[in-house]
Parts: structure tokens; C-alpha cells; sequence
């Protein structure tokens, strides 16, 4: 496990087992928007590092027709996700999966997937665990499923802003493995894992989207 900054995941006790993290209420609609424009409107969607389960609460009002499993590898984590969707009394969200995504072979056990959505990790976590999250993803996507990744990443080696350099900063201090990817980087992971097309979405406060496709047949 990564040794993370303070400032890399900050959530607050929300009463019971939910958690409430600023972040996650903050781009939250930006999120939602997102997906209404670019993810299937129906099938099986599976949402990679759910954290407190404020954004697949979100996700499944904005897109009913898809089934969402959430997934966390934190037992709190997953505790809040539970608790935040039995709040909100949604019948299209399954309880939360125990699933370190960057593990080789969990794709052949849950797949496929329509869509598989992932936000604000892969700063956290090693280019090696990375590598392997695309490629398992690839591989848990069915033909023409979509693979929606957002967060903060480096344009063409650098960053955009001055709080992103710093932020990049304090993870590679805390774990020089870990710091923003390039969007150059991904674009060749992706297209490695075999997905394609793949398009770049600018979204606010300087993060990025990257919506690639497995092929159909």
C-alpha cells in the first residue's frame, strides 16, 4: 500500500457507517453529466474504488437503466457505500464488492461489464498497478462496453496548475512511485489493452477524462 499525504483522501464521519468526503460531493454533477453523455444508457456497470459511495448514489439516479456494482478494497469504505445506498433506496445498486482492481485475473471472475467507471485513483496508486487496472478493465469490458477513467493527469509531462504541482509533489514525496500519470501514457496503456477509440474530455478544476471503447466484434 501506497503511503499517502494527508491531502489525498480526506472524508468525514457522516453518522452511522457513511462517510462524506468534500471532494466527492464537489464533482459529483460534473460526473453525472459525464456519464449522460458518453456511457451506455443500459447494461451492467461496475465502479472501480467507490470510496464513501456518494458518487455511484449519484450515478444510479442519473443513469436507472444500468445495474451498478460499486467496489472498494476498505472494509469502511465499503461499509459507507452500503449505507449511503440503502439511505437512498435505489434498486439499481448491488452491495459493495471487496476488489483491489490492480490484481491480475478478477476480470474472468465479475465481468462483463457495459460500462466500468473509475475516479480519482490512479494518482494514488504505482504506474506497474495501473498498467494492470487498464488491462484488467480492458479484459471486464464486453464488446463495445465503455472504460470512463477521470482524475488529475500531467498534459504532455506537465502538470496544469500550480496547486497540481504541488499536490504531485507531496505523493511522489510520500511514495515516489506514485504522482499524477500523463495523458500521453494513458492514451498508449490504453490503446495496449486493445481499446479504441479513445477521446480526452476536459473537466473543471483542471482534471481530465479519458472514454475508450472495447471494439465489438
Amino acid at each position: 500500500m501506497s503511503r499517502l499525504p494527508p491531502s489525498a483522501s480526506v472524508a468525514e464521519d457522516a453518522g452511522g457507517d457513511r462517510l462524506f468526503a468534500p471532494a466527492a460531493a464537489r464533482n459529483l454533477d460534473a460526473l453525472c453529466d459525464l456519464l449522460a453523455t458518453h456511457a451506455p444508457q443500459k447494461g451492467r456497470a461496475l465502479e472501480v474504488a467507490s470510496g464513501t459511495g456518494q458518487h455511484v448514489v449519484g450515478f444510479a439516479k442519473r443513469l436507472p437503466g444500468l445495474a451498478w456494482l460499486p467496489s472498494d478494497i476498505d472494509t469502511a469504505r465499503r461499509a459507507s457505500i452500503n449505507a449511503h445506498a440503502a439511505e437512498a433506496v435505489l434498486p439499481n445498486i448491488a452491495p459493495a464488492l471487496p476488489l483491489d482492481a490492480t490484481s491480475p485475473g478478477w476480470a474472468a471472475e465479475h465481468g462483463p461489464f457495459d460500462l466500468i467507471m473509475l475516479a480519482n485513483l490512479l494518482h494514488l496508486i504505482p504506474t506497474a498497478a495501473t498498467q494492470s487496472l487498464i488491462t484488467e478493465a480492458a479484459t471486464a469490458l464486453a464488446p463495445g462496453g465503455t472504460l470512463i477513467l477521470y482524475g488529475p493527469f500531467k498534459r504532455d509531462g506537465q502538470t496544469t496548475s500550480p496547486g497540481d504541482t504541488r499536490f504531485d509533489a507531496e505523493l511522489r514525496a510520500a511514495d515516489p512511485t506514485i504522482g499524477y500519470k500523463d495523458n500521453i501514457d494513458m492514451a498508449r496503456w490504453l490503446s495496449d489493452a486493445g481499446l479504441s477509440p479513445i477521446d480526452e474530455v476536459d473537466m473543471p478544476a483542471n482534471n481530465l477524462a479519458f472514454i475508450a471503447r472495447k471494439p465489438s466484434p
